[in-house]
C-alpha cells in the first residue's frame, strides 16, 4: 500500500488521540449529591471551552479504581471515605488532620486533593422526629440503650454502608449494640428516605447534607461517640491532568469555595424533593454564583 493511502488513516488516528487527550473525564458516584457535582463540574468545564466526558453513577470503590487507573480525571470525593475506605486508616482524626493525611497519601498515587469545601456530608442515622421524641431518642447511644433493653428497631441501609469499614458493623461495635440481621433492610440510597418517611423502617442511614432530612421532618441522631469521621466534599484530580491543565485548580477551587452544608442540602432538596432535573439544578447554581 502506498504511503499516500495511509496518510488519511494516520491523520485520523492522531486526531482521535489528541481529542481524547484534550477531553476531561469527570466521574461521579451513584447518589444525588454526586450526580449534581459531576453535572456541575461538566457544565463548568464545557462553559470554559473544555471537551468533557461525564461518567456518573459509579460505586465508591469502582470510581476510585477508575481514577487511579487513569480512566477518570476529576471527581468530588469525601475525606473520610478516602481515609478509611481507600487508605485503610481507622485511627480517629479531626477534619484538618484527615484532609492532610489523605492529601499526602494520595499524592503518592498521582492524585491531587484541591481545596476542601465546607460541606461535610457525613453518614448519620435518622429517625422520624415524632417517633424519636416519643421514644426519647436523641443520640446513637440512646438508640443503643433502647435496643439493649429489648426494643426492636428496623434499619434502612444501603448495601455499601452495610459493608464499609466506616459502616454498620463497626458502628454497632463502637456503640455496643446490634440491630440484628433480620432488622437490617438493604436498599438503594434513594429508597431509604422513602422507607423511613412511610414508616416501613424505624431508622435510616442518611447523608447529613441531604435535603430530604428537613423536608421529611427527620431528626439526625447525635453521633455522641464521634464514630463517623469528617467527610469534607473536595475536588480530586489526577496529577498528570493538572500538570497539563493547571488552570483547572482555580476553576474547581472556585466551586469548592461556594459549598457548605446548607448549600448542598438545598441543592439536593431541589432534585429529590422539588423534582428539578440534575442538569437544571447544576446550571442554576453555577449561574447564581457567577461561575458561568
Amino acid at each position: 500500500m502506498k504511503l499516500t493511502h495511509l496518510l488519511p488513516a494516520i491523520t485520523l488516528a492522531l486526531a482521535t488521540s489528541v481529542a481524547h487527550a484534550d477531553t476531561v473525564v469527570v466521574g461521579g458516584k451513584n447518589f444525588t449529591e454526586q450526580q449534581i457535582m459531576a453535572e456541575m463540574t461538566s457544565q463548568l468545564l464545557q462553559a470554559k471551552g473544555y471537551d468533557v466526558d461525564m461518567r456518573a453513577g459509579m460505586g465508591s470503590v469502582v470510581l476510585r479504581q477508575a481514577q487511579e487507573n487513569g480512566q477518570i480525571d476529576v471527581c468530588w470525593e469525601y475525606t473520610g471515605t478516602a481515609l478509611i475506605t481507600y487508605n485503610k486508616i481507622s485511627e480517629p482524626m479531626g477534619p484538618d488532620e484527615t484532609y492532610a493525611t489523605v492529601k499526602k497519601l494520595d499524592a503518592e498515587k498521582g492524585l491531587v486533593w484541591l481545596n476542601a469545601s465546607s460541606a461535610n456530608n457525613t453518614y448519620a442515622l435518622g429517625m422520624r422526629r415524632t417517633d424519636a421524641e416519643e421514644r426519647g431518642i436523641a443520640s446513637i447511644s440512646d438508640l443503643a440503650a433502647a435496643v439493649n433493653s429489648g426494643s426492636t428497631f428496623s434499619l434502612a441501609s444501603t448495601p455499601e454502608f452495610a459493608a464499609r469499614p466506616d459502616g454498620l458493623k463497626p458502628l454497632e461495635v463502637t456503640y455496643g449494640f446490634a440491630f440484628g440481621r433480620p432488622n437490617v433492610r438493604r436498599m438503594d440510597a434513594g429508597l431509604t428516605y422513602q422507607a423511613l418517611r412511610d414508616g416501613q423502617v424505624d431508622v435510616s442511614v442518611v447523608f447529613s447534607t441531604d435535603g430530604r432530612i428537613p423536608a421529611f421532618d427527620f431528626v439526625v441522631l447525635e453521633d455522641d461517640k464521634q464514630f463517623f469521621p469528617a467527610y469534607a466534599l473536595t475536588p480530586v484530580i489526577r496529577k498528570a491532568v493538572l500538570d497539563s491543565k493547571p488552570e483547572l485548580a482555580d476553576l474547581l477551587n472556585a466551586v469548592s469555595a461556594k459549598l457548605d452544608d446548607q448549600t448542598m442540602a438545598a441543592l439536593n432538596a431541589s432534585v429529590d424533593v422539588d423534582k428539578i432535573s440534575i442538569r437544571d439544578a447544576a446550571r442554576g447554581f453555577l449561574k447564581d454564583q457567577g461561575l458561568i
